[in-house]
């Protein structure tokens, strides 16, 4: 199987991560990929993005080098009415919504029953698609059956963090727990969403360790989110109310 979208990059906006949303786009071209969505941190983590960055995404091109680019964020999970650390309205005019857990963004506990809360509580906003490597429970313990259950109950896809499986990462010891999250998605009929988490270009699309996980679990491969582009649209407009309007392909050729 090959996938021909990554849900899961970052842009020098995150304030940690090397290569610009064209850099990004190029390097997603080369590789032959057709959609990538840039989805930099939130402001809470320490040198994130601040608010009018996502309020501004609109002026980045809908297709650089012939890749589908849709304006996404990985917002914190955050105690505030919406659940993230990202004001509704501006989340609003995303393509996409990703949501986690980072360090120094208020979760440092390692509070199982208040993380669980939190997350519950993010995931029933609307607004959110994706909710990114769920598995660290090293640092930010879940119960896997309720974020699951939220899942299902919300249509939100659970991510299978390719970077989660490098022995390079800060979270590879939670390795176990991210396959078993994605176990328990295949279990109770819920979406995934496989993610290179690329902080340098040259790591989009680079889903290798994630494909395996997939492959050995028996994923169903019509619950995978980002099959291509249009798997990925489908996904993000099944979701949406209609009143916020439909993410579009903006279809061209290719060069």
């Amino acid at each position: 199987m090959r996938l021909l979208a990554d849900l899961h990059t970052h842009t020098v906006a995150s304030g940690h991560a090397f290569s610009t949303v064209t850099e990004l786009a190029t390097a997603a071209s080369e590789k032959g990929l057709e959609l990538i969505a840039f989805t930099d941190h939130g402001p809470s983590v320490p040198g994130g993005a601040h608010f009018w960055y996502f309020w501004n995404a609109k002026v980045v091109p809908p297709r650089i080098a012939g890749v589908r680019v849709l304006r996404g964020c990985e917002a914190n999970v955050a105690d505030t009415e919406s659940g993230l650390d990202l004001p509704d309205q501006v989340l609003a005019g995303l393509d996409l919504v990703a949501v986690g857990f980072h360090p120094l963004t208020g979760f440092d506990e390692c509070d199982r029953a208040r993380n669980t809360a939190a997350l519950l509580r993010a995931m029933a906003n609307p607004l959110v698609d994706i909710v990114t490597h769920p598995g660290n429970a090293a640092e930010f313990p879940l119960n896997a059956a309720e974020v699951v259950a939220a899942a299902v109950a919300h249509g939100v896809a659970l991510e299978l963090n390719n970077h989660s499986f490098d022995p390079r990462s800060g979270r590879s010891g939670g390795r176990a727990t991210e396959r078993e999250f994605a176990i328990a998605a295949r279990d109770a009929g819920a979406w995934i969403s496989l993610g290179s988490d690329a902080h340098y270009h040259d790591q989009v699309g680079d889903l290798a360790n994630a494909l395996a996980v997939v492959e050995e679990i028996g994923f169903p491969r019509e619950r995978i989110v980002n099959i291509d582009a249009a798997s990925t649209l489908a996904f993000l407009n099944g979701r949406r109310d209609p009143a916020r309007g439909r993410v579009e392909s903006h279809t061209e050729a290719r060069p």
